[in-house]
């Protein structure tokens, strides 16, 4: 059985009787990276403060390696590091001198080789000894990572941490984090930018209006279903859809142009609407599967939900 680093039950906050968070559970297994996905306003922030106390809760429960927050506050916030919103360090001292400062604070002891062990590991070697007020945005996000794994925690929590950086910088915390699991980490990361979610998480949860709505693997929700979406760049797009309508009534087409069309189609009938539109005389110059994305499946799972419909939790 995998083991369970952050477990979190029925937590709830509310303000002036409203409900920000509503009855939000969930767990966060050693070694995974698990995104907490949502418009913003959606409560990602107000879960992320209440499990490091920055607030109160409500009601609920914060489990971190088995023992509540609640009975053991003191040593169970020692095994969490976070970044909630921007981290923020005193600009006229050094990256190092930053640290330190730190370290001193920590619960734990922490060697001096620790923060060079750490600046190695954001890549800030050679930039330790800058004032920090000569850091790029992305160099105070790294230096903020650092920051948050000094003490060795078992859980890495990060809000929202990719705003403000450009691409490359987005690509090196993603590797940042992986290479962090590999080693034992949990992380729990917050964002609303699905595409760099799907490249980072294992796992993830979708919160809307301060409740969970769906919860699974990345790997399960974007698996291939019995029938796949394929796009077609034909010679007459428009006469290939009604070739396809005549023979195989019903079927889901989407004219994109004058020459390419998607369809909702079994994979073993792929082949038979290429045979079908070459004996009609079509000329099928691309056939192409149009992979799910996590926008797709956060999209559908989101409107299912304003819908009123019912949405199975998949606990993997």
């Amino acid at each position: 059985m995998p083991q369970t680093t952050l477990e979190v039950k029925s937590l709830t906050k509310a303000i002036h009787g409203k409900k920000i968070v509503d009855d939000v559970s969930f767990g966060v297994q050693k070694g995974e990276i698990f995104g907490l996905l949502g418009p913003n306003g959606a409560g990602k922030t107000t879960i992320i403060r209440m499990i490091v106390s920055l607030i109160n809760r409500t009601q609920g429960e914060v489990i971190v390696n088995g023992s509540s927050l609640d009975g053991q506050y003191k040593e169970m916030m020692s095994e969490i590091g976070a970044i909630v919103e921007n981290p923020e360090f005193y600009k006229y001292m050094s990256g190092y001198k930053n640290l330190l400062h730190y370290a001193r604070m920590s619960v734990k002891k922490i060697p001096r080789e620790r923060i060079d062990e750490v600046a190695r590991l954001v890549k800030l070697e050679g930039a330790m000894n800058q004032k920090v007020k000569t850091y790029s945005l992305g160099m105070r996000q790294r230096l903020g990572v650092a920051q948050a794994l000094l003490h060795s925690p078992s859980l890495l929590i990060l809000d929202e941490p990719t705003n403000g950086l450009d691409p490359q910088g987005i690509r090196e915390l993603r590797d940042y984090l992986r290479q962090l699991a590999d080693g034992g980490v949990s992380v729990l990361v917050s964002s609303h930018l699905l595409s760099e979610m799907q490249l980072m998480c294992d796992r993830f949860a979708i919160i809307e209006k301060g409740k969970l709505i769906h919860i699974s693997s990345m790997k399960e929700s974007l698996a291939e279903e019995d029938l796949m979406n394929v796009a077609f760049e034909v010679s007459d797009a428009k006469a290939a859809a009604e070739v396809i309508e005549s023979s195989r009534p019903g079927t889901e087409m989407e004219i994109l142009d004058d020459t390419h069309f998607t369809i909702r189609i079994e994979r073993e009938g792929i082949n038979l609407v290429n045979r079908l539109l070459i004996q009609n005389d079509m000329d099928v110059y691309g056939i192409g599967r149009v992979a799910a994305t996590l926008e797709d499946r956060f999209l559908e799972i989101t409107s299912r939900s304003e819908e009123g419909k019912k949405i199975d939790l998949i606990n993997l």
